[in-house]
């Protein structure tokens, strides 16, 4: 995997993971705390209920006093219970009913010491039934709220009763009276949308069936109020007929909590979440792309520029005006370059110094090679003049072609031998004059040349004619580049290059010709090899080593068919001014 690829993914994962550990710290906080809160809330529900059921049920009981006091003052009831009058006894069995109605209750009995019906306001048909538990129940309870399953000619009531009672002729009657609860109950949590209210009758709620229908319906229970229970259906159902007395049991209020508001506030959040996911993930694919790109291209570009290096090509730059380590790595192969390009150099002065060497043998063979000729001829001379000094001016004569021969070859010698290292002098130096000086002494029948100079160029460290000639070589070779062309074009240009602590002058020659090869541009540096007839092969060897001891850098841009560009940068004379007066 590449250094990009890795940058990419690390930083999507860096990303992700703080966003997906938030998204699952608030879930958990916000589902505990809405647990906290919701168990809260159940708890005071059922304090609350607690009270109302405790207010409801001393209501009860103030409704039972002042209908016992009542009833302890009828005529009519005493007569019934006492004397067994007939009349008076048939009027006891609408007498419940009567009351209950009165008195705004929605169960009322009344019962002998031995526990029989002897009146019952709800359920007619109850009279003379025993119900001996239902006030053993109340009795027992005291003041506490106690849940009556009260069976009526249709269907059965759920009521809060309570007992109280009355001495005629000696005799004590219970009376047993409530109120429907139901609908308080089922309004009670009513203010609570997430809250609900469940009555666990010990008769129908089976163990496990209450769990059951919780889990069914989602719901979970935060709190459970017991009371005691009784249930009149038991003993109408029973197939005991010994036993026909009403069973007391425990019935729990549970209060259960719905998980809508949870399972809501979850959705969102999760759609929050995968919205914020995927618009980090976009975010963030989109920045480790951008800086991924931004480390890996300068790289790249580096890499790409550090592969052109070789012992014959190092010209190549490192420009960058990046602060950051990248910088600093383009500066390091920059400075590394430098120091190769010198290295480089002194080598080639050594191998240079050793070719010179070599010239130089060459040069005294060809100049021997010259002599030979001159000297034989003047040799035949003097013993002419000696023997037969008339016949000196025939001989001279007949020998003057040699003379000039061997003068001609040895002026020959001595214009190519010229041309080859003039010793420098580094002055300040106006590249554009030397350019402009240059394009009006080249002449050409077959190309164009065209100057571009910049006109704030500044002056350079250089020696005028050694400068001179660089660019002649240069020139002569694009010139001759575009020969057989109709409308080949030499363009010479300048620009100042660089910072203010690095500035340099950068001068362009470019010409439209056939351009070279890449295997072409590796040898063309090499002494003694070229591609013209007649050629030295020394001209580009030549020009570059000038460049090289001027401290500057030469290199050449060419691919087949798209012209060359040699590129010759010299450092700006220290404190130098511009060709126009202003500071460089």
């Amino acid at each position: 995997m590449s250094f990009r690829a890795r940058l990419f993914l690390a930083l999507v994962v860096a990303a992700l993971l703080p966003l997906s550990g938030l998204a699952f710290g608030v879930r958990r906080e916000m589902t505990r705390r809405l647990t906290e809160e919701n168990t809260r809330r159940g708890d005071a529900a059922v304090a609350a209920l607690r009270d109302d059921l405790a207010r409801e049920s001393a209501t009860v009981a103030a409704r039972l006093a002042t209908l016992t006091a009542e009833l302890g003052r009828d005529n009519g009831l005493r007569l019934a219970l006492v004397q067994g009058d007939a009349g008076a006894r048939r009027g006891l069995l609408d007498l419940a009913g009567n009351s209950m109605r009165s008195s705004g209750l929605t169960m009322l009995q009344l019962q002998d010491s031995a526990g029989r019906i002897l009146s019952s306001g709800h359920f007619r048909n109850a009279y003379d039934r025993a119900e001996p538990a239902l006030p053993r129940t109340l009795v027992a309870a005291g003041t506490s709220p106690v849940l009556v399953r009260a069976r009526t000619a249709d269907t059965t009531l759920l009521v809060l009763a309570r007992l109280d009672s009355l001495r005629v002729a000696g005799a004590r009657y219970t009376v047993i009276g409530g109120t429907a609860i139901e609908p308080r109950l089922r309004g009670s949590l009513a203010r609570d949308p997430d809250l609900s209210l469940r009555l666990a009758e010990p008769r129908t709620a089976a163990p496990g069936a209450g769990a059951t229908a919780q889990a069914e319906a989602g719901a979970s229970p935060v709190a459970t109020l017991s009371l005691p229970f009784i249930d009149e259906r038991a003993a109408a159902e029973t197939s005991n007929a010994a036993d026909t007395s009403t069973r007391a049991d425990t019935a729990r209020l549970v209060v259960t909590r719905s998980p809508g508001t949870l399972a809501a506030l979850r959705h969102s959040i999760d759609r929050w979440f995968l919205a914020a996911l995927a618009a980090t993930v976009g975010l963030a694919i989109l920045g480790a792309w951008w800086l991924s790109t931004r480390v890996s291209r300068p790289l790249t570009e580096l890499a790409a520029r550090t592969a052109a290096i070789d012992f014959d090509r190092l010209d190549q730059s490192f420009p960058s005006d990046r602060a950051d380590e990248i910088g600093a790595l383009a500066t390091t192969l920059g400075a590394m370059t430098e120091r190769l390009r010198l290295g480089a150099a002194r080598l080639r002065e050594a191998e240079r110094r050793l070719a010179t060497g070599d010239l130089a043998r060459q040069v005294n063979h060809d100049i021997k090679n010259g002599l030979v000729p001159i000297r034989n001829v003047l040799r035949h001379l003097s013993e002419v003049a000696r023997d037969d000094p008339t016949a000196l001016p025939r001989i001279f004569e007949e020998r003057r072609g040699t003379l000039e021969s061997s003068l001609a070859y040895l002026d020959t010698l001595a214009r190519n031998y010229a041309r080859l290292s003039p010793a420098a002098q580094p002055v300040a130096c106006d590249v554009n004059a030397v350019v402009a000086e240059i394009v009006r002494a080249t002449s050409s029948a077959h190309a164009t040349l065209r100057a571009a100079p910049d006109p704030a160029l500044p002056v350079v460290s250089a020696d005028p004619l050694v400068l001179r000639r660089i660019l002649e070589n240069l020139v002569g070779n694009a010139v001759d580049s575009v020969a057989g062309q109709s409308d080949g074009l030499v363009t010479v240009g300048t620009e100042a290059i660089g910072g203010a602590e690095s500035a340099q002058v950068r001068v362009t020659v470019t010409d439209t010709g056939p351009g070279m090869s890449r295997a072409e541009l590796d040898r063309a540096f090499d002494d003694f090899h070229t591609t013209k007839a007649g050629g030295t092969g020394l001209g580009l060897s030549i020009v570059r080593r000038l460049v090289l001891d001027l401290g500057g850098a030469l290199r050449i841009e060419t691919a087949p068919g798209a012209g060359t560009r040699a590129i010759v940068e010299l450092p700006v004379h220290a404190a130098a001014p511009t060709v126009d007066g202003r500071n460089g």
